[in-house]
């Protein structure tokens, strides 16, 4: 294919160029994050040095540099369908990818060269592609006259505490200021990553499984929903506010509504189908890490100025359990739909979706069971991590450089 035809092909769709990203980032979080351990465990050579915390890396690389990209190509493919307003030109959502692309280069540059300066330009980069994003959307918030702005309206603010979480994180590169990491990690997840989630479960969950089970109904009440959302800003600002004895009632109200709208929505009937039940199985993750969280936090207020019992386990219950499960569904979905392919998935990518559940596993059960060798879990889940999205990125990476398999355009 010519040059200008594959790119042409390449940008013919917002959902190409981010999914793109996305799927690298996949691989090269991991990678970063799998050197890590290997150093610091001593398994190969000698501890490696980073111009950051370790552990502010990871947290930046998984909330900012993984994540935004799939959220992006998604909404911006899907808003205009959930509003009834015109598809988003290329003209917005590639400089938007370009600078992503870019702030997520830049700052693995910045770490392996030990640059801190670099870090700062490279967080700026994805910043400012962060807000092109966010002004793509904005138009087609603004310029339709849909009835129902309900979700899009939540998702797109939630999206801006990003952004402005995000900001934090730059203040805190730039000054050291630990109370600015604080907020970007915290708003990052409670303000960011949970409310988007969860509501644009419960905006397509329903559809999508009404579809594939055309017989059975499917309830999807709005108050849960709004409780989701709730419990998740007061649990960020619990968590700023260093009022740590109070968390267990927002989380365990989480938990409850979570798993309540996996009831409504069929979560068992949903299990015969696997590209279904990847969705939804990822969702009910939400339900079972809080609920982890709850006790968690009311462990630690019955035994006060105990550490916290099991570690981070609960949140990356959250965050590989729920949210990589998810993203991975929904990549799948829409880059099969959208590129003209049958909505089914083989054997290959069923065992890929069981592995990301048993990357969750292992990861919580690395701090769950604390050992002298339990470090051999948390290197096992980086690795099944990798085992399970390189196919993935393999198989369907291709497909965004090609025209749709159906002939039709986008």
């Amino acid at each position: 294919m010519m040059p200008n035809k594959l790119w042409n092909s390449f940008t013919a769709a917002p959902h190409r160029v981010m999914f793109f990203g996305g799927a690298v980032q996949a691989i090269a979080v991991m990678l970063w994050w799998l050197y890590e351990l290997l150093t610091r465990f001593g398994i190969v050579g000698h501890p490696a040095t980073w111009p950051i915390a370790p552990v502010a890396a990871h947290a930046y690389l998984m909330i900012y540099g993984l994540f935004s990209f799939f959220m992006f190509g998604f909404l911006m493919t899907v808003f205009p369908r959930w509003l009834g307003g015109r598809e988003i030109p290329a003209q917005r959502y590639v400089p938007a990818f370009l600078l992503l692309m870019l702030g997520a280069a830049g700052f693995y540059a910045g770490l392996l060269d030990n640059n801190n300066t670099a870090l700062l330009i490279a967080t700026a980069c994805t910043l400012l592609g962060w807000g092109t994003g966010l002004y793509a959307l904005l138009r087609v918030l603004i310029d339709t006259r849909h009835p129902d702005k309900r979700h899009p309206t939540i998702v797109f603010t939630a999206l801006s505490l990003g952004w402005c979480s995000l900001a934090a994180y730059l203040v805190w590169l730039s000054n050291d200021n630990a109370a600015y990491l604080r907020f970007a990690i915290q708003g990052g997840l409670w303000l960011f990553l949970l409310p988007v989630f969860a509501s644009v479960a419960h905006r397509m969950f329903p559809f999508f499984t009404s579809s594939a089970l055309p017989q059975y109904v499917i309830r999807n009440p709005n108050w849960p929903w709004w409780t989701l959302l709730a419990a998740s800003v007061t649990h960020a600002l619990l968590q700023l506010a260093n009022a740590g004895s109070w968390l267990w009632v927002c989380d365990f109200v989480l938990s409850f509504a979570a798993l309540y709208l996996s009831y409504c929505w069929g979560f068992y009937r949903s299990l015969r189908i696997p590209l279904l039940a990847v969705l939804h199985i990822g969702f009910a993750w939400m339900g079972f890490a809080m609920l982890l969280f709850g006790i968690q936090d009311l462990m630690s207020v019955i035994d006060a100025g105990t550490v916290p019992a099991w570690g981070l386990a609960p949140l990356h219950a959250l965050t590989i359990g729920c949210f990589a499960t998810l993203l991975i569904g929904m990549g799948t979905r829409v880059t099969l739909g959208h590129s003209g392919l049958p909505m089914q998935v083989d054997r290959p990518i069923t065992l890929m979706f069981a592995g990301i559940q048993l990357a969750a596993l292992l990861r919580i059960l690395a701090d769950m069971l604390p050992s002298q060798g339990s470090y051999w879990l948390y290197v096992a889940a980086a690795i099944v991590w990798l085992a399970c999205f390189a196919p993935w990125v393999l198989r369907y990476l291709p497909v965004y450089l090609r025209p749709r398999a159906d002939g039709q355009s986008g």
